[in-house]
């Protein structure tokens, strides 16, 4: 893992912040009925693109809901921009990618009770 700047860590973190508000602002019903959690945001040291983390529950309809959020990400960049415009001059490019890292501990969990 690459260390980041304090720039990119001030940045990954209000990015998360909006995102995660965007995503609750737009409900479940725009999502399938799934509830999106912003858990990490990595970004570039030019700030032009940000690598988004997100959860999705239930984790049964991930690939439907992730594709759904993919295929939305323009107008959410959009949004994202009317937040971000006033501390940043470039809203970076999103791109969304799944953390399982819930569901990994979901099955240790399970594993160890056995």
């Amino acid at each position: 893992m690459e260390s980041q700047s304090t720039r990119q860590l001030k940045v990954s973190r209000q990015l998360q912040r909006d995102l995660s508000e965007i995503f609750r602002e737009r409900g479940t019903q725009a999502f399938s009925g799934a509830m999106i959690t912003v858990t990490s945001v990595r970004i570039s040291p030019d700030l032009s693109v940000a690598r988004v983390y997100i959860s999705i529950f239930p984790s049964a309809k991930t690939e439907e809901v992730l594709e759904i959020v993919e295929n939305s990400a323009r107008a959410i960049r959009g949004e994202l921009g009317n937040r971000v415009s006033k501390q940043l001059r470039i809203v970076p490019q999103l791109t969304f990618l799944l953390d399982d890292s819930q569901d990994y501990v979901q099955k240790i969990d399970e594993l160890l009770k056995k």
